[in-house]
């Protein structure tokens, strides 16, 4: 225990908490062993991606572990939390290109080595730069532990997982429509496209029949993906076509040849019925083509330029090449009508370009045989959702899922484990490189250019990172992990995948809960964006007010699965909270007689009073309450139970009832009341240390030494023998009745140094006592010249009334007010008030004010006259009891 006199006079966090933190680090307190005798609680943090600053995304996030590992730590279990970073892929390629483009560097020019060199660069920045900003919001992670999607380890996982999966079958190689970046020249998956609605154009265009004069319109919304048409189907259903089915179209601007086919896949009620069947440019298209077997016409370059076999058109860019035909058709007399059209377009989530859909041979994971078993787990609770409703949207992907595209055009990331031997065309796909082509025993293989998608490696997450495909200690104690705590919007990216990966491999769920979290937008409720300018850094709340009071903002401001508004009122209030802390500490810390203590402290049991009782009895109710929500992942809650009792029970409420017994004669009663203070303020900062963990170590320290630190002490359990009823009731009729006193007081502006006599009728007996006992609260708290207990014969005419659980309660006019002085000042404000009354009535029934002034202005006098009118009401009753 530190010299307890010796706490700052201020609450100053940028003297502790770097300095704390440090001292956590180096006594080890965050790495836990493989101890059997324990039980194991891990959890691996989302690992963020470095491509920059952690945001308040990060924050909340990070808060939500920290205070749950911290909670369990102190129930005893050994809690791992796992930090890392991900390579992310596209983000990381895409920014160092762009960082390196300042400088006049030209990625392609200085080739894929020399360009992996300045990420690896970037990496090991951006890597300390988030270790350095997780370690300032107090996040309690075991860095010794601490992994990177790229290591060597997780890279051993990859290709181990890829030819895995490879020799079930489930992962192949092949020509499918996929979603293609013409910026960064790469496949994305559906995930990471990002879907907004867009004005367009829907052009209705004459496809002729050949030898006749006959036309089908088709309508389309991408007239350049024409120039690779193949065949226009009609549904064999509808009668408008069926006399056409199986006769040739001549496709314009080509004059190919193109037939006309009969699929259940058209809408007859949709347009014109008739669909124009292009299977390199279209998804649903491909599915078409494959069933009637048509050609695949490739009329774009992967960068979003037509190609040769776009003829004239070859070279241009996809909008410019739409223009020029759109003029052709219309040159043609074959363009019938363009007509405005809002639909879905799809962009790229990292650099906003419109996705193609292209044909394109790439590799895939087959998803259906890997996705069943994963819903199952939902379904069965293996795996459960916080809050349920989640599991929807997990459901919703997962029975709807398409072959992932896995394979990325980059060279940031997990280069593909597949090598092609360029003598005899044989594929090896082998975690190791191999030396020699198993088949034609030549030495000139060559590895697959590709890299895989970034989410390859962040599934396996829960299991790499503890050391798989070894068979290590950490992974055997560990895993699976307990929960997964995650924002909603990469419940299919991330969640599914981890899921359906370890199942697959594991053979186990990853872990028991997802917790999923909302995201912080603004205080208008805006997203936090840059293009907005509205994202706030927590780094610089931290400088301001903290890390604890940022991290109670955001626990309490959140509901699982919601999103929430973020307010710099609220930082405020919390570090107000700090502070409050801190004094009541430091009040107590002052009236601490250590010796005195030790001399009673065997028989502190004994000399205790109610109030004594009530607040024990109340910290250990809150204990349960705490532990509870905790249990039920309601943090927020949580948060504000122990806050609420902090800030009204203790502070507001008992250090104001014991102040006459700590500065009083009586030996006993003083050490019991600081024996009490100091028990209650150790639990109540243990309570309070999972949501911050700075302030409550800095005190703690002061308060006592049952353990080197707060960060390992026993987490405070519900005791039977804390359980005092009849105490807590006894106070609970005080406190009512000094409340109500306190309120007469107020309506009536009594100061306080106008002492007032209390008559009580009390409702029971156990009520009659403990306002016997409290008697001297009544004097400190409600400024009571006495307290007497009177007979329903014995109410004074003249007396003010307020009705407790426990009791009538009266007091004196005289004894509050000067009963003249007081008809005279209302009277005074009568006056005034009806002045005011007039003056905006007569604003008010002007025709001219009305008419002309700004509605603002008519709003403001309308509410100020119903005020005044309010204001005036009460002034008038006053007076009428007066008199």
């Amino acid at each position: 225990m530190e010299d307890n006199k010796n706490i700052a006079k201020n609450y100053d966090p940028k003297e502790f908490e770097e300095r704390l933190y440090n001292e956590w680090l180096e006594k080890g307190y965050f790495t836990p062993k493989v101890d059997r005798e324990k039980k194991p609680f891990t959890i691996v943090m989302p690992p963020p991606n470095i491509t920059g600053q952690l945001h308040m995304g990060h924050a909340l996030d990070n808060t939500l572990q920290d205070a749950l590992i911290r909670w369990k730590r102190m129930q005893g279990y050994e809690t791992l939390w796992l930090p890392g970073e991900d390579h992310a892929s596209i983000a990381t390629e895409v920014k160092v290109e762009a960082e390196l483009a300042k400088k006049g560097i030209n990625k392609k020019e200085i080739g894929r080595e020399e360009f992996l060199k300045h990420v690896w660069d970037w990496t090991h920045t951006y890597r300390e730069r988030i270790k350095k900003q997780l370690q300032k919001m107090g996040a309690s992670c075991d860095w010794t532990r601490e992994r990177f999607t790229m290591d060597e380890g997780l890279n051993k996982a990859v290709r181990e997982v890829f030819v895995r999966l490879y020799n079930k079958g489930l992962i192949y190689r092949g020509n499918r429509i996929i979603n293609w970046c013409p910026r960064c020249m790469t496949a994305l998956s559906d995930a990471e496209i990002e879907y907004q609605e867009k004005q367009g154009n829907l052009w209705h265009i004459k496809y002729p029949v050949k030898d006749s004069d006959e036309y089908i319109v088709i309508a389309t919304t991408r007239p350049e993906t024409m120039l690779g048409d193949v065949a226009v189907a009609v549904n064999p259903n509808d009668e408008r076509y069926k006399h056409l089915i199986g006769k040739t179209l001549i496709l314009p601007l080509v004059n190919r040849e193109i037939p006309i086919i009969a699929d259940e896949y058209v809408e007859m009620e949709f347009g014109t019925g008739a669909v124009k069947i292009t299977p390199a440019h279209d998804p649903n298209d491909f599915e078409v083509g494959q069933r009637h077997n048509l050609e695949q016409i490739v009329v774009m370059n992967d960068n979003g330029t037509m190609n040769e076999l776009a003829g004239k058109y070859a070279g241009l860019d996809r909008y410019d090449a739409r223009k020029q035909i759109v003029n052709d058709l219309q040159e043609l007399g074959l363009l019938v009508k363009i007509e405005e059209h809002n639909h879905n377009v799809g962009a790229h989530d990292r650099c906003g370009t419109t996705v193609e859909p292209l044909l394109s041979k790439q590799w895939f994971v087959k998803m259906k045989p890997l996705a069943e078993p994963a819903i199952e787990a939902v379904k069965n609770g293996e795996v459960e959702f916080v809050p349920e409703r989640f599991a929807k949207v997990y459901f919703n992907w997962m029975e709807n899922i398409q072959d992932w595209c896995i394979s990325r055009q980059l060279w940031w990331g997990h280069r593909i484990p597949v090598w092609y031997c360029q003598d005899c065309g044989e594929v090896i796909v082998s975690s190791d490189e191999p030396d020699v082509c198993q088949k034609c025993g030549s030495s000139n293989l060559k590895q697959d250019e590709d890299v895989l998608d970034t989410w390859f490696s962040s599934a396996l997450w829960p299991f790499s990172t503890l050391g798989w495909p070894d068979k290590t200690e950490d992974l055997e104690y560990f895993f699976p992990t307990d929960v997964l705590v995650t924002g909603y919007d990469i419940i299919f990216f991330w969640v599914a995948r981890m899921i359906f990966s370890a199942i697959n491999e594991m053979g186990s769920v990853p872990f028991k809960h997802v917790l999923v979290h909302g995201i912080v937008r603004d205080s208008q409720g805006r997203k936090m964006s840059k293009s907005l300018g509205n994202g706030i850094d927590p780094l610089e709340i931290i400088d301001k007010y903290g890390a604890d009071a940022l991290r109670f903002t955001l626990v309490t401001g959140n509901s699982p699965g919601n999103d929430m508004r973020f307010y710099m009122e609220r930082v405020e209030a919390s570090r107000n909270f700090a502070n409050k802390i801190w004094n009541a500490s430091r009040f107590m810390l002052m009236n601490y007689d250590e010796e005195l203590v030790n001399r009673y402290k065997s028989e502190a049991n004994d000399i205790r009073n109610t109030a004594d009782r009530w607040i024990l009895s109340r910290i250990n109710e809150v204990a349960k309450e705490v532990t509870d929500n905790l249990n039920k992942f309601e943090l927020g809650i949580a948060a504000q139970k122990i806050y609420d009792f902090i800030w009204s029970e203790l502070c507001d409420w008992y250090i104001e009832l014991v102040k006459p017994r700590l500065y009083g004669d009586d030996e006993k009663s003083k050490a019991a009341a600081q024996i009490t203070l100091i028990e209650v303020l150790k639990d109540s900062l243990k309570l309070l240390h999972p949501f911050m963990p700075f302030i409550t170590e800095e005190i703690y320290k002061h308060i006592t030494d049952e353990t080197p630190s707060i960060t390992i002490a026993k987490w405070p359990e519900f005791r039977e023998d804390r359980n005092y009823q009849e105490d807590m009731k006894s106070m609970e009729y005080v406190i009512d009745a000094i409340r109500a006193i306190r309120n007469i007081r107020a309506e009536m502006n009594v100061p306080n140094s106008r002492r007032a006599k209390i008559m009580i009728i009390p409702s029971n007996e156990a009520a009659k006592k403990a306002f016997e006992d409290g008697a001297v609260y009544f004097e400190k708290l409600a400024f009571a010249s006495e307290v007497v207990f009177i007979g329903e014969n014995e109410i004074p005419k003249d007396a003010v009334s307020q009705v407790t659980e426990g009791a009538q309660i009266y007091m004196p006019l005289e004894d509050l007010i000067d009963k003249q002085k007081e008809i005279e000042r209302l009277t005074k404000e009568k006056e005034k008030l009806e002045k005011e009354v007039e003056r905006a009535e007569g604003k008010l029934n002007n025709p001219n004010f009305v008419a002309k002034a700004p509605q603002k202005l008519v709003d403001e006098e309308k509410e100020k006259l119903a005020k005044y009118k309010e204001m005036l009401e009460k002034v008038i009753e006053r007076l009428n009891a007066l008199k």
